[in-house]
């Protein structure tokens, strides 16, 4: 096994802490927001048999990037292009999708965008401030989500302000289809995963549909009134709780599960 390893990052740093799968189902609903991304989703995977496998593999290859060996990277590296290889169509003669296509390097962009935004909004729930240089250095890190799909480094936004700028024309162009909208109620039925996957889609529901912006879960058809306010404020106080009190080797336990998934 290569175990070699690339220079500690900023990311390396922020990347291990479970706190941050709270955004996860928040970065999925967004990037099936992106009609290239949903359409490509819902044509080409298998949610209805295995409603985690998104969110799974999307772990493995944050974990893999930001904490692996030379080994894991090219593990994942292979496995996402060999599954975006197929995720491709040209434009329906009767309008039901857009051309599409996994290897676009705008889509790549939005799915590292939706990753990063995501991270950040935990980040600002749950942790101290980060000072200035900090913050700069992890958004430049959170780069390598998207050019190690293929995305060409200088399609990353400059700076978080020249980001900030880019995530609004972004959101401009959601638009939540059936199609789109079907696929995601049904990723959070999750009517086909095991029994302690179950048990936790009540939390990785309000979390997901809590933490996306206003406009996109009224697209998605969600509701979300005061009641799941009130639930979803006491989940991050406990979670920040959480952060400050359990031990590093409890909070980087999904990371360490998800590496050694891959040596298996």
């Amino acid at each position: 096994m290569d175990v070699r390893t690339r220079p500690a990052s900023v990311l390396s740093r922020f990347a291990p802490e479970s706190a941050y799968l709270l955004g996860g189902g928040r970065a999925i609903l967004l990037q099936l927001a992106m009609p290239g991304v949903g359409h490509g989703v819902a044509r080409h995977s298998d949610f209805a048999a295995n409603p985690m496998r998104r969110l799974n593999g999307t772990l493995t290859y944050i974990y893999a990037l930001s904490n692996g060996t030379d080994a894991h990277r090219a593990t994942v590296r292979a496995r996402v292009h060999a599954a975006h290889a197929p995720v491709k169509a040209p434009v329906a003669r009767d309008g039901s999708h857009p051309a599409y296509s996994a290897r676009d390097p705008k889509l790549q962009l939005w799915v590292a965008a939706t990753l990063y935004d995501s991270a950040m909004q935990i980040q600002q729930e749950l942790f101290p401030c980060l000072d200035e240089h900090t913050a700069e250095a992890l958004y430049q890190d959170y780069a390598l989500l998207g050019t190690e799909l293929g995305m060409p480094a200088d399609l990353w936004p400059a700076t978080r302000a020249d980001f900030a700028k880019y995530w609004a024309g972004a959101m401009a162009e959601l638009r939540v289809e059936p199609a789109i909208r079907g696929v995601a109620h049904e990723l959070l039925a999750a009517k086909n995963v095991p029994l302690w996957t179950r048990v936790a889609m009540p939390l990785v529901r309000l979390m997901s549909i809590g933490l996306l912006p206003e406009q996109v879960r009224t697209m998605y058809g969600f509701a979300f009134g005061p009641r799941e306010q009130r639930r979803m404020k006491r989940v991050m106080s406990c979670a920040r709780i959480a952060t400050r009190i359990l031990p590093r080797a409890f909070r980087h336990f999904p990371m360490r599960y998800y590496l050694r998934r891959l040596e298996g």
